[in-house]
């Protein structure tokens, strides 16, 4: 009789009993990721450096705990088919990178694709989910991205579930974020299946813009955030709308940055930086690190706001909170600055999705500008103030007992 390979073990045990692993996202991710800033241009040297910078910067402390390796860290698989870390960006091996970043009290992510390459070029995963999954487990790894390239015809629920049972059976419980574009509608049937899903082709530096690649474009943060309407039934507590990683640090200005990253925290979207830290002005570490804008963002109802009222590129966007608090923003899309006059009495919410109702006229509340940090009065007056270009105001209201 043949002997059984840890492999066929795995295959055979794994049957109609795999899942996901609950709860490892039960707020909206944080972390960063390689792309953005460095495309294929990775090695263990800026990952280590990475790792210091979070922790120097007091983003982990702000929350942030995962440091994301994208495309091109792979190597040639070895005889048995199991991937290897390219041997002259990785030197010291994917092990002992994982190691280093757990040592800091930070976890490790990495990159992979669904299809025969990854959109870098580097071997895909397809036919080796099972080996992939264990070289991962084995190296410690914490999350997967999970990408959508050469993928010709395969079935992208298949596909997307055939890695997932993967992970399950390898043992190791990994954050798995489906990188597919929104183009299978992932929202329809990744809550099973991943922890998080893009809604969208990639995001690019630019506050309001459409850059056209000829057989694919990338958004700018204003086309991002107007893809998401109508997704936010399908997100909550460990199944997330990922509207891409953050530009915030990318070259915007400081106003679009603060915009951008006011806008994820109310879409509760995964807070993915994806600028160099160890390079950021105190500008980019006052808004990538602020706590009352992340908590918004990490409140732990999982509710993602809604836009509520827009008119002449002056949009209000609501989120309910826990304890009956709501957050509450204006976004100035327009090159001009607005002029604000918020009238809450006749702007009642009432919120089917989280069964959340705030009438103004029975209910008062207390205003926080979570910007400025400073109490600004109560919602029985007109909210009014000036609202620059491309910026936001990010407000709390807290009902008076």
């Amino acid at each position: 009789m043949r002997k059984l390979t840890v492999l066929s073990v795995l295959l055979l045990t794994t049957s109609v009993f795999a899942q996901k692993f609950e709860g490892l996202a039960l707020t909206p991710p944080m972390g960063w990721n390689s792309w953005n800033k460095f495309s294929c241009d990775v090695n263990e040297q800026l990952i280590r450096e990475t790792a210091d910078a979070m922790v120097a910067t007091g983003m982990k402390e702000a929350g942030y705990q995962y440091i994301n390796i994208d495309d091109c860290w792979h190597g040639k698989r070895d005889e048995q088919g199991f991937i290897q870390p390219d041997p002259e960006r990785f030197p010291s091996g994917m092990k002992a990178l994982s190691d280093y970043i757990h040592a800091k009290g930070l976890k490790l992510g990495i990159y992979s694709d669904a299809g025969w390459k990854t959109c870098g070029g580097r071997p895909g995963s397809r036919g080796y989910e099972y080996q992939d999954a264990m070289k991962y487990a084995e190296w410690g790894v914490d999350y997967l991205k999970y990408d959508w390239c050469f993928t010709d015809d395969l079935n992208a629920k298949g596909a997307y579930l055939t890695m997932r049972d993967a992970l399950y059976a390898a043992g190791r419980p990994i954050v798995f974020s489906l990188c597919e574009w929104g183009s299978n509608k992932p929202w329809d049937w990744g809550k099973d299946i991943g922890h998080l899903w893009r809604t969208t082709g990639d995001i690019t530096a630019c506050f309001d813009c459409v850059v056209d690649h000829g057989s694919w474009k990338s958004w700018g943060v204003l086309q991002i955030l107007d893809q998401q309407k109508g997704l936010r039934i399908h997100a909550g507590p460990d199944h997330w709308n990922d509207p891409d990683m953050m530009e915030v640090g990318n070259g915007m200005s400081v106003n679009e940055d603060r915009a951008h990253f006011t806008m994820w925290c109310i879409l509760a979207a995964p807070l993915i930086a994806g600028n160099d830290l160890r390079n950021m002005s105190p500008e980019t570490i006052a808004i990538l690190t602020d706590p009352e804008a992340i908590a918004v963002n990490q409140d732990a109802l999982g509710i993602q706001g809604y836009r509520a009222w827009a008119k002449d590129d002056l949009e209000v966007w609501f989120k309910p909170l826990s304890n009956d608090e709501w957050a509450v923003c204006f976004l100035n899309r327009s090159k001009e600055e607005k002029t604000v006059k918020f009238e809450w009495d006749d702007n009642e919410q009432s919120d089917s999705f989280s069964k959340r109702e705030l009438d103004f006229e029975k209910t008062t509340c207390t205003i926080r500008d979570l910007w400025q940090k400073k109490d600004i009065g109560k919602t029985d007056k007109d909210f009014k103030a000036t609202l620059p270009s491309h910026d936001v105001i990010l407000l709390k209201l807290t009902p008076v007992k």
